[in-house]
């Protein structure tokens, strides 16, 4: 088995990751300027991540590992993608049970959010359990 590429993926092929999504039942989509980042072994998607800038960094708002692929550290070498080229701060939400995960890839809690994500994670927090953390 080849190992796995990781790339950042170019606009005009967004609509690839949306069909990965769609392909595993995935609720996830991607949106018109986000940073889309892919793993892929051959010309197969087998995992994306999704950064959406923001005025004072950027917001992780999607990472997937197709679950027949997950345990190979390809989670880890996305983010890690997408962070080497983000200097700034990158949040993101996170069920509190992944919190673990993300911290073992450089995130920590996150005291103080920019106002729109603030306000966006209140919104969320009224029907879900989210934690915001940080890189950077």
């Amino acid at each position: 088995m080849t190992a796995p590429r990781i790339r950042r993926l170019p606009p005009p092929l967004r609509p690839l990751i949306d069909k990965f999504y769609r392909g595993h039942r995935s609720p996830m989509r991607s949106q018109a300027g986000d940073e889309l980042w892919v793993a892929e072994r051959g010309s197969e998607i087998i995992a994306a991540l999704g950064l959406r800038p923001l005025a004072d960094g950027q917001w992780l708002t999607g990472l997937f590992v197709a679950p027949n692929e997950r345990g190979q550290g390809l989670a880890t070498r996305l983010v890690q993608g997408g962070l080497a080229v983000h200097p700034e701060p990158v949040w993101l939400f996170c069920h509190p049970d992944l919190g673990p995960l993300y911290r073992r890839m450089g995130f920590a809690d996150c005291p103080g959010l920019p106002q729109t994500l603030a306000e966006r994670l209140a919104r969320y927090q009224r029907s879900k359990s989210l934690i915001a953390l940080r890189a950077h």
